[in-house]
C-alpha cells in the first residue's frame, strides 16, 4: 500500500495575479493527480485566457510603472524575504513534491528541492551588490566628438516564464532567482501536471514579501495553448522555457513574429563514456542513476558507451546494477525511482521499450509495468544491450528508466558517437587517466560535463545545451546576463 506523504501539506488552488491570490475567471478548477496512486489529490484554478491577458497586463504595468527594474537594494530584501519564507515551509514543500510530482522523497535531499533552495535565491541575491552593471570604455573620437563612453545593463523587461513537469520546485527557483534579481516581472505558467509547488509559491509572495503587485505572477491551466500567450504577445519580451525540445522550437517559431528574445533549456541523449582503463566495478553503478527520479531529468545518463575489449565484463555489471535499483512507492526513503509522471509519460515510456526490441536490441533488465504495484504509472529499471547509436533509444529523448549501452572500438569512436546526437546537453568522462577524461571531455559537443564523477551543479555554474538542447544558459553570470539589455551610451561631461 503506498502512503500518499511523507508528511502534511496545505496546497494552494489559487493563482497569484497583480498582487491577489485569485480564483480562475470562469471559476473552472483542474484535477491534480498522484501519480503513485493514481488518486485525485485535490484542485488548482483553470486559468483562461482572459486570466493570462490580465497578468501579462499586470507584469508590464508593474515594469513600467514602478521602480522594481531600478531600486537594487529593495530587490535584494525582497528576494531575502522569499527565501526565509521558502525556509519556513521546507518540509511541507518537500511532502507535496513528493506527492504531485511522484518523486522518491530521497531525491527532494538534492535537486528535487534542497540544493535549489539552498542557493538558487541567495546567490542571484548576491549578485546585485556584485554584478558590474555599469562598465566604462576608453574615450573615443568618432566623427571628431570627443566623447565618454560607458556599456549599462538593463533588465528586458516581461519575462515569460514556462515550466516542465520533472523539476518543478528548482526549475522555478532557478528561473525566479535571476529573473527577479535583474529587475524583470514575471507570468509563470507551471506544468498542469504539477502546479502546486508554483502555486505555493505565489502564495509565499503574496503573504510574507514586499514584491510589489504585478511583479510575479503564477498562472496554472490545463489548456497549453494558455502559455502560448505568453509567446505571442507583443508586451512579454523574453521567454524562458524548460521542456522538451519540439516545444522549444515551436516557441521559437511562435515568437519569430514579435523577435522575442528566448532561453530555451531543452533535451537530452547524454553520453557515458567508459574508457578501457577505468575502473568498471567502481564506476557502472553511477550508470543507475538513469533510473533516479524515474528517469525523468533532462540531464541524465542515457547511452553507457562500452569499450569491445570489456563490455561483456561492462554489461554484468550493469545487469546486476539496473536488477537491484529500488523502486515503487517515493515516500520510502530507500527508494530512488517512482513512477512516471502520468499515464500518458508511462505509455510513451513503455513505447519507446518495444521500439527498442522491435530495432533489435537486446532488453536484458525490465521493459515492463511491474507486477507487484497494481496502481500507479511506474515502469520497470530497464537496460537494453547491444545497442547501436542509430537506433531510436540510442537517438531519441525517453524521458524513463530505461538505459542504452553501445560499444565501441576506440577512443575515437567513442567520441564520435558521443557526438553522434541531435542533443548537446550533458555526459561524462570516466578515465583512471584524469589528463585524459578531461582531454575526452573537451572533445565532446555539450553544454555540462562530468569528468571522473565530478559534480557540475550550482546556482553559479552555467547550464543548458549545444544544437537542439537549447539557446542560453541558465544560472552563473552568464544566465544572470540572459534577463539583461545592453545599453552603449556616449557621453560628453
Amino acid at each position: 500500500m503506498i502512503e500518499t506523504s511523507v508528511g502534511s501539506f496545505s496546497p494552494e488552488r489559487r493563482m497569484l495575479i497583480d498582487g491577489k491570490l485569485v480564483e480562475a475567471a470562469s471559476g473552472k478548477l483542474f484535477d491534480n493527480i498522484n501519480p503513485a496512486t493514481e488518486e485525485v489529490l485535490g484542485s488548482v484554478a483553470d486559468a483562461g485566457h482572459e486570466d493570462m491577458e490580465q497578468a501579462i497586463a499586470s507584469a508590464r504595468r508593474a515594469f513600467d510603472e514602478t521602480d522594481w527594474s531600478t531600486d537594487h537594494a529593495f530587490r535584494r530584501r525582497c528576494l531575502e524575504q522569499l527565501q526565509e519564507a521558502m525556509e519556513s515551509e521546507r518540509e511541507q514543500m518537500r511532502a507535496e513534491l513528493v506527492a504531485e510530482v511522484g518523486t522518491p522523497v530521497r531525491v527532494t535531499r538534492g535537486a528535487q528541492l534542497d540544493l535549489p533552495l539552498e542557493d538558487a535565491f541567495r546567490w542571484p541575491a548576491e549578485q546585485i551588490d556584485q554584478f558590474a552593471w555599469e562598465r566604462q570604455l576608453a574615450d573615443g573620437n568618432a566623427f571628431g566628438v570627443a566623447s565618454k563612453r560607458k556599456v549599462v545593463k538593463e533588465p528586458q523587461g516581461v519575462v515569460g516564464a514556462v515550466l516542465p513537469w520533472n523539476f518543478p520546485f528548482e526549475v522555478a527557483a532557478n528561473k525566479l532567482g535571476p529573473i527577479l534579481a535583474t529587475g524583470n516581472t514575471v507570468v509563470v505558467k507551471p506544468a498542469p501536471d504539477t502546479p502546486w509547488s508554483a502555486t505555493r509559491l505565489g502564495r509565499l509572495i503574496a503573504e510574507h514579501t514586499d514584491i510589489p503587485a504585478g511583479v510575479v505572477n503564477i498562472v496554472p491551466s490545463s489548456d497549453h495553448l494558455v502559455g502560448e500567450d505568453l509567446t505571442l504577445d507583443p508586451r512579454v519580451d523574453l521567454i524562458s522555457f524548460t521542456g522538451s525540445t519540439v516545444t522549444g522550437k515551436r516557441i521559437m517559431e511562435k515568437g519569430a513574429a514579435t523577435l522575442k528574445r528566448v532561453f530555451l533549456e531543452l533535451g537530452g541523449k547524454s553520453a557515458m563514456i567508459v574508457c578501457e582503463d577505468a575502473d568498471l566495478a567502481a564506476v557502472l553503478p553511477a550508470a543507475g542513476g538513469v533510473c533516479t527520479h524515474a528517469g525523468q531529468g533532462c540531464a541524465m545518463l542515457t547511452r553507457v558507451l562500452l569499450p569491445r575489449s570489456r563490455y561483456a565484463e561492462g554489461a554484468e555489471i550493469l545487469k546486476s546494477v539496473m536488477e537491484n535499483i529500488r523502486y515503487g512507492d517515493p515516500t520510502d526513503p530507500n527508494n530512488v525511482q517512482g513512477p512516471q509522471v502520468s499515464a500518458k509519460q508511462r505509455d510513451r515510456v513503455l513505447a519507446y521499450i518495444q521500439k527498442g526490441i522491435d530495432e533489435g536490441a537486446t532488453l536484458a533488465v525490465g521493459g515492463g509495468r511491474p507486477d507487484h504495484l497494481d496502481k500507479g504509472y511506474f515502469v520497470e529499471p530497464t537496460l537494453f544491450l547491444d545497442v547501436d547509436n542509430s537506433m531510436t533509444i540510442a537517438q531519441e529523448e525517453i524521458f524513463g528508466p530505461v538505459l542504452a549501452v553501445i560499444p565501441y572500438d576506440d577512443e575515437e569512436d567513442a567520441i564520435r558517437i558521443a557526438n553522434d546526437s541531435s542533443y548537446g546537453l550533458s555526459g561524462a568522462v570516466h578515465s583512471a587517466s584524469p589528463e585524459r577524461a578531461m582531454a575526452i571531455a573537451r572533445r565532446i559537443r555539450t553544454g555540462s560535463i562530468s569528468v571522473n564523477g565530478g559534480m557540475w551543479y550550482g546556482a553559479d555554474g552555467p547550464y543548458g545545451g549545444y544544437k537542439s538542447s537549447g539557446v542560453g544558459r541558465q544560472n552563473g553570470v552568464e544566465g544572470f546576463e540572459t534577463y539583461l539589455e545592453t545599453k552603449l551610451v556616449g557621453y560628453i561631461g
